[in-house]
């Protein structure tokens, strides 16, 4: 099989989990690059992801999860050749199960789809009641219509066309609210797969919560960016000066 296709994984302090995870991309029909981008980590999850066969990228400093996927994608296409590979995003933490992302692949590859969106087929019970996954479904739907199962997954497949047409990224954990949105918006076909996919659930301890925090707070501002009526509500709430 000819070789179009590039795997992204943005990483922070994933240094138990990373090597697993790029030696079950390496596996995928098609791929013949995979980008780690070490997004500030404090242990070796640089230097394990680059003795299991990635290419590694450092941020210096934690700069969020949009940011690593725009230096991951960049990073690419200074090696892309005369056709762009396709992009696949996948969560540091997957494991050995990152071998399920053939599923998404196959419908872009096969020119049926712009972006494709995984959908768990065995799902992790969430901490936090899955506020912030209502509020980015909701903000979708209200946006475009389109109905989204698991709106925050971030293992996806899209054609360099598709990222290029979504940037600027929206900010951090938003980033999969705003890309799903900004695509529907344009044209683009989006379409749900299944797959056989895992990664670590999201506990309940004062960690887990500040991560969902942020996580609202930065799926509320991509919603903002893109939903008027929210905008100005959330500018009401702003104390004034």
């Amino acid at each position: 099989m000819v070789s179009d296709t590039a795997v992204i994984v943005p990483a922070k302090d994933e240094a138990d989990r990373i090597g697993a995870t790029v030696t079950a991309a390496l596996t995928l029909p098609g791929v013949d690059l995979v980008v780690v981008v070490d997004d500030g980590s404090t242990d070796q999850t640089g230097r394990v992801a680059r003795a299991a066969g990635a290419r590694v990228i450092r941020h210096s400093r934690n700069r969020g999860k949009a940011a690593a996927m725009e230096s991951g994608a960049e990073a690419v296409r200074l090696l892309d050749g005369d056709v762009p590979r396709h992009l696949v995003f996948l969560d540091a933490d997957l494991g050995k199960t990152a071998q399920a992302a053939t599923a998404l692949i196959e419908p872009v590859r096969e020119g049926r789809a712009d972006m494709t969106i995984a959908v768990f087929a065995t799902r992790v019970k969430l901490g936090g009641h899955g506020m912030v996954v209502r509020l980015s479904r909701d903000g979708i739907r209200r946006a475009t219509g389109f109905e989204v199962t698991q709106p925050l997954n971030g293992q996806r497949c899209l054609t360099r066309d598709a990222f290029e047409a979504a940037r600027p990224l929206a900010h951090g954990f938003g980033v999969e609210t705003g890309l799903t949105i900004d695509l529907l918006r344009k044209g683009y076909r989006v379409t749900e797969v299944e797959v056989e996919m895992g990664h670590r659930a999201t506990g309940t301890d004062w960690h887990a919560q500040l991560h969902r925090a942020r996580q609202l707070r930065d799926v509320a501002l991509a919603l903002a960016t893109r939903e008027p009526v929210i905008a100005q509500n959330l500018n009401k709430l702003r104390p004034k000066r």
